[in-house]
């Protein structure tokens, strides 16, 4: 029992961290990329990584580790599977974020200036990813309420 709740907890404050850090790193990406705005930057999208390591790492956990209601429930539940759709959609989406980021970090470390023309798009990737992170969020609480579930 005490695994089940930690797993969840740790689950939903991992949605919670993310979410503030997705939208932390949009607006660090529309201010100015200084110095100063790139730690921000950085700072922003290392909660976004943790965020995500938690998130995914529990959910595995929770999803088909047995703490929860089994691998059959969520292979058969149509708002799950609409929950895994926005994560492929998220991570497919965060491709050009993290590499982009790997070498502005890269360039910074080297006391360069990295190019940041694409700073407005990749702002605008982050909010499409914070709104699937809303999807998700209320596809998760349509769940824990029975929605969804088509098993035999």
């Amino acid at each position: 029992m005490f695994l089940r709740w930690l797993f969840a907890a740790l689950h939903l404050l991992a949605l919670g961290v993310g979410l503030g850090a997705i939208w932390g790193r949009r607006l660090a990406l529309l201010g100015p990329l200084d110095e100063k705005g790139l730690k921000r930057l950085f700072h922003e999208d290392n909660w976004w990584a943790v965020a995500a390591v938690l998130w995914i790492g529990t959910g595995l956990v929770r999803a088909f580790g047995g703490l929860e209601k089994g691998s059959f429930y969520y292979l058969h539940n149509g708002l799950f599977l609409g929950k895994m759709a926005c994560l492929l959609a998220i991570l497919a989406l965060e491709i050009w974020p993290m590499v982009t980021l790997i070498r502005w970090r890269s360039l910074v470390k080297k006391g360069a200036q990295p190019v940041t023309s694409s700073a407005q798009t990749l702002a605008d990737i982050s909010a499409i990813q914070a709104g699937l992170v809303v999807v998700m969020v209320l596809l998760a609480t349509a769940m824990a309420r029975g929605i969804g579930f088509h098993g035999v």
